[in-house]
């Protein structure tokens, strides 16, 4: 699995974060995505890897800008991840 930090630039409210949320996993099938407008970022779990410049078309489509993208491995902490 992936965890890919995404900067989001243009989100001022929760429904912006909802919109973000939405755009997302209606192009990309994920585990989990979050965004924070005052973080100013997009946090998405997956199980297959995001290349930046579609996730700055999704972003791009949904009226937001991307400033920086990160992909790295990510394991399931807590009692149930290995």
């Amino acid at each position: 699995m992936y965890k890919i930090t995404a900067g989001i630039d243009g989100m001022m409210c929760g429904n912006c974060e909802k919109h973000m949320n939405g755009a997302v996993e209606s192009a990309f099938n994920v585990k989990k995505v979050t965004s924070s407008h005052k973080d100013k970022q997009t946090v998405i779990i997956t199980e297959e890897q995001i290349s930046e410049e579609k996730l700055s078309a999704v972003a791009d489509e949904a009226g937001y800008k991307l400033t920086s993208f990160a992909c790295e491995p990510y394991e399931k902490k807590g009692i149930f991840g290995r």
